[in-house]
């Protein structure tokens, strides 16, 4: 079938609702005075309906313009039509968060299970008790995830989403060292050559895993790393019952330490900073739930110097 010639004959929307009100009017005038035009150009479209169609369709009686069998076949199409082009004109429905029993999946960092993941699940909970969350590791899938939608949002950093992904930036990083409280050695103060000194926890995964290893380079300096981990879990126990330090980024370093009663300096190493964002897809970026999610982070985790700065969502 030639689909290009079946295009061509379609029939205009116009000629459409005229046949749907014939049929409960009865009337060419009434078709006038709804459809908002003159009597002659009704006519003219009916007569181009009735060509089209190959059938006389109505039929003047003293009753009225009387449907013939052939416009009795096709009015259950022909609303079924109007119905479906309607729907492509009403706007999505707005997000209900108390209604929703949406499911949200957020690609997060394990330092995020710690830092944001409570925070958020406490507040989800409230406003949206029918939401479940999961989180899901941020990885090579992630983008893939993104796109067709099995997830919904990617937090940290994630420079590898480019072109198609929105994002937004929360809030800066620096990096600080952890230390025990009762550390033999380390003080007031955590100098560099006291850090070059020191036996070191490193993490091993993570994007700002790699930006700690390149900086320190650049220095040329090298710690003496006497365990590896492959994430953050266990490490705020090591540092407590070592004499270890442990570099790692502000946030996730200020929160285990306060949980953990550990010290915290700031890195003696100038180690470049970075800033975490959320990252979506430009498939979702107009998706009602999705928009109301990324809002939830936004007023969660937003720096004020960040929200101050009135960035706006873009796309690299």
């Amino acid at each position: 079938m030639d689909t290009n010639q079946t295009d061509a004959n379609l029939l205009d929307v116009k000629h459409l609702r005229l046949f749907d009100l014939l049929y409960s009017t009865h009337s060419v005038t009434r078709c006038s005075e709804l459809l908002g035009q003159c009597q002659p150009t009704v006519s003219i479209w009916l007569s181009k309906l009735r060509k089209e169609l190959d059938d006389p369709l109505f039929i003047r009686t003293a009753d009225g313009m009387q449907a013939t069998p052939r416009a009795d076949e096709l009015i259950v199409s022909v609303r079924a039509a109007l119905d479906a082009l309607r729907q492509l004109t009403v706007p999505e429905p707005a997000f209900d968060p108390a209604q929703s029993h949406r499911h949200f999946r957020i690609c997060m960092t394990d330092a995020s299970h710690i830092t944001l993941l409570p925070q958020l699940l406490a507040h989800v909970r409230a406003l949206a008790p029918g939401t479940t969350l999961e989180a899901a590791h941020i990885d090579e899938k992630s983008a893939e995830a993104l796109q067709s939608g099995e997830a919904d949002l990617a937090i940290g950093l994630v420079p590898w989403l480019e072109s198609g992904f929105y994002q937004q930036t929360l809030f800066p990083q620096d990096w600080v060292c952890l230390v025990n409280p009762r550390h033999p050695r380390i003080g007031e103060t955590l100098g560099p050559p006291a850090y070059q000194k020191e036996g070191h926890i490193e993490i091993v995964s993570g994007t700002g895993s790699g930006l700690l290893k390149a900086a320190l380079e650049q220095h040329h300096i090298r710690r003496k790393i006497v365990l590896a981990l492959p994430g953050f879990l266990g490490l705020a126990t090591v540092v407590a019952s070592t004499d270890l330090v442990a570099t790692l980024p502000r946030h996730i370093g200020e929160t285990l330490a306060q949980i953990n009663g550990l010290r915290v300096f700031t890195c003696p190493v100038a180690i470049p900073g970075f800033t975490v964002k959320q990252h979506w897809h430009a498939r979702f970026h107009n998706d009602a739930g999705n928009l109301w999610l990324r809002g939830v982070c936004a007023s969660l985790f937003m720096d004020r110097k960040v929200r101050g700065a009135a960035t706006k969502d873009k796309m690299p």
